[in-house]
């Protein structure tokens, strides 16, 4: 962004801050100590112009606003701890606290891309057996509730403006095709369905969904999501921690794409290579 770019915005969010607050340019000028000529040219010059630092400090302050905000550089227009409490916030749902709110973020940003990396078997492509085994002794969550959302998330992944990219480690899918880990004492008939169903699934919503397969003795990952540019959720258990500072989002958004370009396999080949675990399947 240019500077001619970065005034212009600071135009705009200076005026829409003072006409939030029902102030007058004089009434800036006095609460920021500044000179009302100088207020004036900041709101009503033709050519946008950016503050001194000492002058941006002053009208932040005064208006309450953060300076970051003004300039452009946060989405976040509240003063540093009013910021922090926006941009960090750890979720609670009363019906289980993950999933209610994961589908509300999916919705928000139907149409921008989500990234998501899961703590084991992506849900969205789960079987009602492998629910109701992972979720049979769940204390906050039945696996009525875990099929219910995944039925959610499929009906958005049938809309035409999806776009989801999920990455997990070959690990993963590949201790679930051997029944060890979490999946000990899964089925192996069970397991069989369940990649075979998956593998129907990333055919069938190739492009809109696609998954990639990376090495987890190359690259480490926490569960996480990126929802477009809104924000990026964490996993811890029974709760995400959600930023929704653009920082974040993109230094997240980086990571996962790192997980992308070092996958071996790649969202075309993914439907055979779940398809391939499932015949390997005992």
């Amino acid at each position: 962004m240019d500077k001619r770019e970065r005034a212009e915005i600071f135009k705009q969010r200076l005026t829409d801050a003072v006409g939030r607050a029902g102030w007058s340019q004089t009434r800036l000028a006095q609460s920021a100590g500044l000179d009302r000529s100088t207020v004036s040219q900041l709101l009503l010059a033709e050519e946008p112009r950016l503050p001194s630092g000492q002058a941006l400090a002053e009208i932040a302050a005064a208006l309450q606003v953060s300076s970051d905000w003004l300039l452009g550089l946060s989405n976040h227009r509240g003063a540093a701890s009013e910021i922090l409490d926006q941009a960090v916030q750890m979720t609670e749902a009363a019906r289980h606290p993950v999933d209610e709110q994961v589908l509300k973020w999916n919705a928000e940003v139907l149409g921008a891309k989500i990234r998501h990396v899961p703590a084991g078997l992506p849900d969205i492509f789960k079987t009602d057996e492998v629910h109701v085994f992972e979720y049979e002794t769940a204390v906050r969550r039945t696996p009525q509730q875990a099929i219910s959302d995944s039925a959610a998330q499929i009906a958005l992944l049938r809309r035409l403006e999806t776009d989801m990219e999920i990455a997990v480690p070959v690990q993963t899918l590949e201790s679930f095709a051997a029944g060890e880990w979490q999946w000990r004492g899964l089925p192996s008939e069970i397991r069989k369905r369940q990649l075979e169903a998956m593998a129907a699934s990333l055919e069938e919503f190739y492009p809109s969904a696609r998954l990639y397969a990376f090495d987890a003795r190359e690259l480490y990952s926490v569960p996480f999501s990126v929802y477009g540019q809104h924000r990026v959720a964490i996993y811890l258990g029974q709760r995400y921690l959600a930023f929704t500072a653009p920082t974040y989002i993109r230094l997240m958004a980086r990571h996962f794409d790192e997980l992308v370009r070092s996958a071996s396999v790649h969202g075309h080949e993914a439907a055979a290579w779940v398809a391939d675990l499932a015949r390997r399947v005992r």
